[in-house]
């Protein structure tokens, strides 16, 4: 078991890489993924700008970031894997699987999109910058993390919630304000879905604001092989909302993959 300043590496055998959304860190993997490091080799990464890798980021861009993930993971040794990306991090897979397909045996949106922003979503992006640069990292956690979460999962959930905000505070403010633009400038990659040549699992809450059920209905049928998992009072975080069903969904899918 070996945590390290930018990533965890735990367990042994096939891989699955971890990658965390925007102003999140590994930490929101921690607990999700113990039980399957009985089964497989678990690696998450710190993005660059979020957790303990924000030193000399010039880049926040999807691009750049799915670039530093495939450096990484030959560094650790890692050919092929099943990549799960959570939020930004399943927009950071789709800019590595249109790069770097020969390197995945699978791809897990969680909470994600192929999507690219709608107008009035880069519009509310540009806000949101302003409102850091003016306001600072703080005062933009408090009211950002809550609703990320379903509103009758808030109250069981006020530890996950206070560790969210303490990594999203600690988190620079020129990596907010970049990822904040890189995420309204990606690209549209509905056709790398279209392309895929490895199986696909999507998990969607149907509460979840930031990806609406109908832009989830709108791509999960667009790969050749691909399982979609809705969950009902379930926002955008369910390795808290729902541990065990998102869980056992992607151990589902792993063994389903690995055999």
């Amino acid at each position: 078991m070996t945590k390290h300043t930018t990533y965890t590496d735990h367990g042994a055998g096939d891989t699955l890489v971890f990658l965390h959304g925007f102003c999140e860190s590994t930490d929101v993997w921690a607990e999700f993924t113990k039980p399957l490091q009985q089964k497989f080799r678990t690696i998450a990464l710190d993005l660059p700008g979020f957790g303990n890798n924000t030193q000399g980021i010039a880049d926040y861009s999807m691009e750049s970031m799915a670039d530093y993930v495939k450096a990484k993971l030959e560094e650790l040794n890692v050919k092929k894997c099943i990549l799960v990306g959570h939020s930004m991090g399943g927009y950071v897979s789709m800019a590595f699987a249109e790069r770097y397909s020969h390197m995945l045996s699978g791809l897990c949106l969680f909470h994600s999109s192929a999507l690219p922003d709608t107008d009035e979503k880069k519009d509310n992006r540009n806000k949101t910058i302003e409102f850091v640069e003016k306001h600072g990292v703080e005062k933009f956690m408090q009211s950002f993390i809550e609703p990320l979460f379903y509103s009758e999962n808030r109250d069981r959930l006020q530890k996950q919630i206070a560790m969210m905000k303490e990594i999203g505070t600690n988190t620079p403010k020129e990596s907010v304000t970049g990822g904040l633009a890189a995420m309204r400038d990606r690209q549209d990659r509905t056709d790398v879905l279209t392309a895929a040549k490895f199986p696909l699992l999507f998990i969607f809450g149907k509460e979840d604001g930031a990806v609406p059920l109908d832009k989830a209905l709108e791509q999960c049928h667009l790969p050749d092989n691909s399982m979609v998992y809705f969950l009902g009072k379930t926002g955008h975080m369910g390795m808290f909302e729902r541990t065990y069903e998102t869980r056992k969904a992607l151990e589902k899918f792993a063994e389903t993959i690995y055999g």
